[in-house]
């Protein structure tokens, strides 16, 4: 799909409020293997996925020995296996996973804590908000039309991140200031300048900025 096509597909969704962008595995690899120092012995919270199906939590769960930390993903009023969730329940859960126990390094389901929250998993939420401070760094794909007011929360707890945005997001006032201040700069990038995304309104989107801040 060509480059212009796609972000206008985004532009339109994020106009829509569609959020359900799934990142895909090989992009998360191809970034997250420049800050692998940066997680060692850190609790990293995927707060923006549902972690059952999140490669975000499949790759930081499947190299967890390498990396060395505690995981905990979140997911929105979601408690299916479905990986395009209708988003439709009152209630979320949340993963938990601290280490292989059987000696496989593979992260199986007895090994990984499923917990229910009493609320949607909405990460403006108080408990999820209470999650979010026991996290050193925060992984994840936010919602792409609540980009602003999610690096907002991040800078008020004084969290380090990684996360994925839109490449128009550098345009937005309160993105840009974070730039020009040197709390936020773009990470490597995607390779040719965009990630791709799956949805079920549109196959493929494409993002050319990838925020980090350390």
């Amino acid at each position: 799909m060509a480059k212009k096509s796609a972000n206008l597909n985004l532009r339109k969704a994020s106009t829509a409020k569609k959020d359900e962008f799934y990142t895909q595995l090989s992009d998360i690899e191809k970034e997250l293997k420049h800050y692998k120092k940066h997680f060692k012995d850190k609790v990293v919270l995927c707060n923006c996925d549902d972690p059952r199906v999140s490669n975000f939590f499949h790759f930081f769960s499947y190299n967890f020995e390498k990396f060395g930390l505690k995981l905990i993903a979140t997911c929105y009023k979601s408690q299916d296996m479905d990986l395009f969730s209708k988003n439709e329940s009152e209630r979320a859960i949340y993963l938990e996973y601290d280490g292989d126990k059987n000696g496989d390094n593979v992260p199986n389901p007895e090994e990984i804590g499923i917990k229910h929250l009493k609320g949607d998993g909405d990460f403006r939420s108080a408990e999820c908000i209470e999650l979010l401070k026991q996290a050193d760094i925060v992984v994840t794909n936010p919602p792409f039309s609540l980009f602003r007011e999610y690096v907002a929360q991040l800078v008020e707890y004084d969290k380090k991140f990684v996360i994925v945005g839109h490449q128009n997001a550098i345009t937005y006032k309160e993105i840009f200031k974070l730039i020009k201040d040197n709390k936020l700069w773009l990470g490597f990038g995607f390779t040719g300048g965009a990630g791709h995304f799956i949805n079920t309104q549109y196959e493929n989107y494409a993002t050319a900025s990838d925020k980090k801040k350390e």
